[in-house]
């Protein structure tokens, strides 16, 4: 395994998603089976006025497939997760952009390991947050 090194105010650009409908219903069905995040039809009435994702969806989407295999090899265990504000939701066929960066990073060079605070935010198309959180990780320095 490569050397890695973790720096406070690295910053990485994680992309964009659009979740559509059926992304949206199965997620919710298994993890967060709310009527407004499930049935269409139901979320017409609710105070979202249409379909939107889970709170957990977008980091699910982010975590599993960019974050894990970029920096998963290195991961000891979790520490926390702290932080996590929804300030606007995230409708069907919404583009959302993810910026995730490295807050702090304490070394324990007797143990080869780092302690990495991460921020993830989601960003809609007009740039205004959508959410935010911050995820405390131990990580392996070398293989």
């Amino acid at each position: 395994m490569q050397k890695i090194s973790f720096s406070a105010g690295e910053e990485f650009d994680f992309g964009t998603v659009i979740l559509h409908q059926d992304e949206i219903i199965a997620f919710a069905r298994e993890y967060d089976p709310l009527e407004f995040h499930t049935d269409p039809e139901v979320a017409k009435k609710h105070i979202f006025k249409k379909l939107v994702s889970s709170g957990p969806h977008l980091f699910h989407h982010f975590y599993k497939n960019i974050w894990v295999p970029k920096f998963g090899k290195t991961v000891l265990c979790g520490l926390a997760v702290d932080n996590w504000r929804w300030f606007r939701p995230n409708y069907a066929g919404q583009k959302v952009s993810c910026y995730v960066r490295i807050l702090s990073a304490e070394p324990d060079n007797r143990r080869n390991s780092v302690s990495v605070r991460w921020k993830f935010e989601f960003f809609d198309p007009e740039g205004q947050l959508l959410q935010h959180l911050e995820m405390l990780v131990l990580h392996r320095l070398n293989g």
